[in-house]
């Protein structure tokens, strides 16, 4: 962030609440809310941020999502999915299927059964029954509503 911006930051606190409603007009381009004095200076001082920033790499919401991506992967959504559904290491999963036990255990990447590895627990579920099945409802890691 730049010097001026840093100033015009450092005024807003003692500046005449005329001239805070002449900079909300020129930095937001409507008419400033009915808001106390400390939600306005808050305001001001994020959109200056925003605006001495966006010249530089991009606006603030470009950035984060950059960031976001980087620290979770391109596929969110997957990463989300996989993360509800999975276990921590280590686990142990028990399922009775037609008076059989069968055992699953959680690893870091996959899941053990029966000396085999395995990527999902749909597809040791398939294995089991011989049909295709939800391997987290299978093995009871969520409601009929979908939750866990």
């Amino acid at each position: 962030m730049n010097n001026d911006a840093l100033a015009q930051i450092a005024t807003l606190p003692k500046a005449p609440f005329a001239e805070l409603r002449k900079l909300w007009r020129d930095l937001y381009q409507n008419e400033m809310p009915g808001f106390n004095r400390t939600w306005i200076i808050n305001q001001l001082t994020y959109r200056i941020q925003e605006l001495a920033w966006e010249g530089k790499t991009g606006s603030l919401e470009q950035r984060l999502d950059a960031l976001v991506k980087t620290r979770l992967g391109d596929d969110l959504k997957r990463e989300r999915k996989r993360a509800i559904h999975r276990p921590m290491v280590g686990t142990r999963l028990l399922r009775h299927y037609q008076g059989v036990e069968y055992q699953v255990t959680v690893l870091p990447d996959g899941f053990s059964f029966d000396g085999r590895k395995y990527r999902s627990l749909s597809r040791i579920a398939e294995v089991i029954t011989g049909k295709t099945w939800s391997g987290p409802a299978f093995f009871g890691l969520v409601g009929k509503k979908g939750a866990a």
